[in-house]
């Protein structure tokens, strides 16, 4: 979406600061931020990258997962490495694509256990066995502080120190002039917007939570999103990062033709950095997603050292890319700036990338997903869900819910109970569908009742059919 803004990048910021002056909603420290991210979108700084001078990262800059040295099985070393570390959850999303309200975060995922009780249920467990304080920090944006405040006293009772910070606020900014808009007026929520993850270095660093972990002898913080099922402790990693002195890790894990437009780690002029498919030029997007170039790719999982943050934070050093987010709102086109946490990769000393087994890439996106980890394909441990070994194929099988599916609560009304997909290859439902109990699909299956309804009894056992209203159910 173009602007059409013609004063000079001077003028316009001046503007800004004036019309941001008269509005009390938001701290100077997000003020200062926000007319740091538009000058620097208006004066278009950041290199743009020469695509000739991308380099495959070495094992050196992406180690192999199997590469890590294995710790010793000592519990000293293990409470160790735990007394070094904070987990921080990035909760500021809404549960509205999957039809909930409130933080996404608190949507049931499995035996009545919402995310952040997994997560609660993880981090108590490492803690009780080796008698270790590992706090869960959670980055709220402005849409999920108030219901997080309520939702985090379930957990008053635990031993688990849970520390609440929230992502900056800014406004959003109309496009035809690139003034505020809650300058014109818009001051409800519409109007502003958290500014992406990438927001997480420098909104610790003014909640002051940075310097209270800091305080508390922390080092490092695993930073994954709340949704991310297999974003669990992996103290392989956290040893490798402690004994080596890097201060950034990214999770990368191989791609799939389903991964093909995820960020992906390469080399460049000597340092380790995340190329995102807008940073790439039209005529290189194909080689871009091609599986066999650029075959890793970023999991959103990061492992970060805090002196290092307060560091680069403090010196104004975090210069991540721009992501223009073009928005209609309320029927008025506006405009996001926003960044994203991988790309701090570059600003840090020794930064690696680790290529994780793809089990630490579980995120839950849609209902299809959560058919994925409610069923028998994984197993319950510790707040822990774990890929069932029974499961020959190293794929899951791919799921594909008709719009009748999209929201949580219709999702759940239309399973007695979820099926057995333990040797399902494909899934594809579409129409009105309801399933029964105990069910059990198998290989590839294609349920289509788009003419009329379809109830699919109790214990059925399909496979390799295609099933429609009707007494039979005919072959694939």
């Amino acid at each position: 979406m173009a602007t059409t803004v013609e004063a000079p990048p001077a003028t316009v910021i001046e503007k800004i600061k004036l019309e941001l002056a008269l509005l009390d909603q938001i701290s100077a420290e997000e003020k200062a931020g926000f007319v740091n991210l538009i000058e620097r979108y208006l004066s278009k700084s950041g290199d743009d990258i020469v695509w000739n001078k991308i380099k495959p990262p070495t094992d050196e800059v992406v180690v192999p997962y199997d590469n890590l040295a294995p710790l010793s099985g000592e519990e000293a070393e293990t409470k160790s490495l735990l007394d070094k570390l904070a987990v921080l959850k990035l909760n500021g999303g809404l549960g509205t694509t999957m039809g909930c309200t409130g933080p996404k975060s608190v949507i049931e995922v499995r035996d009545g256990l919402t995310f952040l009780d997994l997560i609660v249920k993880q981090i108590e467990h490492l803690n009780g066995t080796y008698g270790s304080e590992v706090p869960l920090v959670l980055m709220n944006s402005f849409n999920t502080h108030e219901d997080t405040l309520e939702i985090v006293r379930k957990y008053e009772g635990s031993k688990l120190d849970v520390m609440l910070f929230n992502q900056s606020q800014y406004p959003r900014i109309c496009a035809d002039d690139l003034m505020p808009w809650p300058a014109k007026g818009k001051t409800d929520k519409a109007g502003w917007y958290p500014p992406g993850h990438g927001d997480v270095f420098p909104a610790l660093y003014n909640s002051g939570k940075l310097d209270e972990l800091i305080a508390k002898g922390k080092e490092y913080v695993f930073i994954a999103n709340s949704d991310n099922l297999g974003a669990i402790v992996d103290l392989k990693i956290l040893k490798h990062l402690v004994n080596n002195g890097n201060e950034y890790c990214m999770e990368v894990t191989p791609k799939t033709l389903a991964d093909v437009k995820g960020g992906t780690l390469i080399a460049y002029e000597g340092r380790v950095q995340l190329l995102e498919i807008a940073q790439v030029a039209d005529e290189h997007v194909n080689e871009f997603k091609s599986i066999d170039k650029f075959k890793i790719f970023n999991t959103n999982n990061m492992w970060v050292s805090l002196k290092a943050i307060k560091r680069l934070v403090e010196a104004d050093a975090l210069k991540m890319e721009i992501i223009p987010n073009p928005k209609e709102v309320d029927g008025v086109k506006v405009l996001q700036l926003e960044t994203a946490a991988g790309a701090a990769i570059r600003f840090f000393d020794k930064a690696i990338g680790v290529n994780v087994p793809r089990s630490r890439f579980l995120p839950v996106k849609a209902t299809s997903d959560l058919l994925l980890v409610q069923s028998d394909l994984y197993t319950m441990e510790e707040g822990s869900v774990l890929r069932n070994p029974a499961r020959t194929s190293a794929e899951n099988p791919s799921v594909e819910l008709g719009p009748e599916f999209k929201k949580v609560g219709n999702f759940l009304q239309r399973f007695k109970s979820i099926p057995s997909i333990l040797n399902l290859d494909s899934l594809k439902v579409a129409g009105d569908v309801a399933f029964g109990k105990d069910i059990v699909l198998k290989g590839t299956v294609i349920v289509d009742a788009l003419k009329e309804k379809l109830e699919i009894p109790d214990e059925a056992v399909i496979e390799n059919k295609k099933v429609t209203p009707g007494p039979t159910y005919s072959d694939l």
